[in-house]
């Protein structure tokens, strides 16, 4: 072998030591565990999900948002309708079991449910093939922002005044005023109650998704599921000293009766619906091209404690052939954020058993 001459091999050397300084700053740039003098840091999940534990306290072992939930089990009945739109296998005719979770928005898990004004509902469907859909759901057709920075702006915004322990009035309204795709979340808030119970809401993906069918054909869909059980408003006044945890309990008294249900329904965009953007609503005339796909059904729940859901990150992003993610910027901030706070609530979870 040759040999390098002393010179070269130096420069060499210090070549290859800057390259691999320029990879490692950029990448810690990119993750927001430094900046370049006089700008702020990159968002990266660590610190979007410290805001929200500035924002809701820090719970260890709880999911940083949606902190206070019920696991529930059960299947879903594909009728084969979803088929036109997607050749995912959940869509072919026949049973799917499904594993979720009930929850509201928030990282308390403490916090009366008379407090919440939105329900969410997450999915993992397991299907014969192997493959998994996951969707996470809220019972409002909106998003409050557009970007995962205005997430994170948001969460500042809410964080408690150490002073009375509650969210600025003033901070948050400046936070309102800078973002005014907020309106379209608060204004439907003003106008629709949250139901009185988990299973007679409505729940919507917000987010788009490309579906492709067996065809190559593809199309942008949101989709929502329909309760069977009517919708009902919560009622403050009569529910004022109710059981903080009367979601739960409803749900459990409930099951043991009988099922709960809804309807799978699969809503393809049309010319012009903003397909990356959760603050904007589709025209209304678009439910009239809604397709049936199912019957979605849950039979039982358990704690979350100790439950089929507890080590589930419902990711959306986990999808099957058949379900792509849109250019929607909150699906890649939501999948990485969820892992982030799945990382903190395992590792707080075994250093606890540990002892």
């Amino acid at each position: 072998m040759p040999r390098i001459p002393p010179a070269r091999f130096v420069i060499g050397c210090a070549f290859i030591a800057s390259a691999l300084t320029v990879v490692v700053v950029s990448f810690a740039w990119v993750a927001g565990w430094i900046a370049w003098p006089g700008t702020a840091p990159a968002l990266s999940p660590a610190r979007l999900i410290d805001a929200f534990e500035h924002a809701g306290g820090r719970h260890l072992g709880f999911r940083r948002n949606h902190a206070k939930g019920i696991c529930v089990s059960g299947y879903f009945d594909s009728n084969g309708n979803g088929a036109a739109l997607s050749r995912a296998e959940v869509f072919r005719p026949g049973r799917t079991p499904v594993t979720g979770r009930f929850s509201a928005p928030g990282g308390n898990p403490a916090e009366s449910d008379a407090a919440t004004t939105v329900r969410s509902f997450a999915l993992r469907f397991m299907m014969r093939n192997g493959e998994e859909w996951r969707t996470g759901m809220n019972s409002a057709p909106v998003f409050a922002v557009r970007t995962p920075q205005a997430v994170f702006e948001q969460q500042e915004a809410m964080r408690p005044d150490p002073r009375t322990g509650r969210a600025d009035p003033a901070r948050l309204e400046a936070f309102f005023a800078a973002h005014p795709e907020t309106n379209a979340l608060r204004d439907w808030l003003a106008a629709h109650a949250p139901s009185s119970t988990f299973y007679n809401a409505n729940y919507y993906s917000i987010n788009a998704f490309r579906f492709t069918n067996s065809d190559d054909a593809t199309r942008f869909v949101r989709w929502s599921v329909t309760p069977e059980t009517p919708y009902a408003p919560f009622d403050a006044s009569r529910n004022a000293t109710r059981d903080p945890d009367f979601l739960a309990h409803d749900l459990r008294t409930r099951l043991r009766e009988h099922p709960v249900t809804w309807r799978l329904m699969l809503t393809p965009a049309g010319p012009g619906d903003p397909v990356d953007d959760a603050t904007r609503a589709w025209p209304a005339e678009r439910e009239a091209h809604r397709i049936d796909a199912g019957t979605l059904v849950i039979t039982s729940a358990e704690s979350q404690i100790d439950g089929a859901c507890r080590d589930v990150n419902f990711d959306p992003t986990v999808l099957p052939r058949g379900i792509a993610p849109s250019g929607d910027p909150l699906l890649a901030a939501r999948a990485a954020a969820y892992a982030e706070s799945f990382r903190r609530r395992t590792a707080e979870e075994a250093r606890a058993n540990v002892r």
